[in-house]
């Protein structure tokens, strides 16, 4: 059972509830963690924006690696559960690539690269050796794109300790290929 209380739809505000819509459109449900930030807008707001502003970073598989495999360091059911879910049926990831991103690895050579450094600033919290950072850019990624992937990996850091803090019901569909 969630520990936060999620409020009735009568006890989100109009323009709160426009969000929430957007996500059931954009989903095809609404996820219980959406519904339960909607206790504080200003707390969705910010969670919508981030995740906004980092969809034009990097490319969505990415970004979807990055987010199952920080979600994994972080043992956070629901976010796996919910990134599972989206990389496969909007994001084309297979059941495999799922899973290797979530152990810190992909079949593609520069996913692979940014899943094992995500993990390891996720685990060492930032304090990465040098060699990590030289492994990223050997995989052929630039500085800026190492901000980049930092930047999406605290993103995914914040809905994980909300999720972690709440431990939020998992309410996500299973994915195509994976047992219900």
């Amino acid at each position: 059972m969630s520990r936060l209380t999620v409020p009735t739809r009568a006890d989100v505000p109009n323009g709160t509830q426009g969000i929430l819509d957007g996500i059931q459109k954009q989903l095809g449900f609404a996820p219980s963690m959406f519904s339960t930030i909607a206790a504080n807008p200003a707390v969705l707001e910010i969670v919508m924006g981030l995740q906004g502003s980092i969809s034009r970073l990097l490319d969505a598989k990415t970004r979807h690696t990055i987010a199952l495999a920080v979600s994994e360091s972080n043992g956070c059911g629901y976010c796996l559960a919910m990134h599972s879910y989206v990389s496969s049926e909007l994001g084309s990831m297979s059941s495999d690539d799922i899973e290797l991103a979530r152990a810190g690895s992909s079949t593609d050579p520069r996913r692979a690269a940014v899943a094992r450094f995500v993990q390891k600033v996720v685990d060492n919290r930032g304090q990465v050796a040098d060699s990590d950072i030289a492994a990223v850019r050997g995989a052929g990624y630039s500085d800026a794109e190492i901000l980049a992937i930092v930047t999406i990996a605290v993103v995914f850091l914040l809905t994980n300790y909300i999720n972690n803090v709440n431990q939020t019901v998992v309410d996500v569909p299973a994915t195509t290929g994976q047992a219900a």
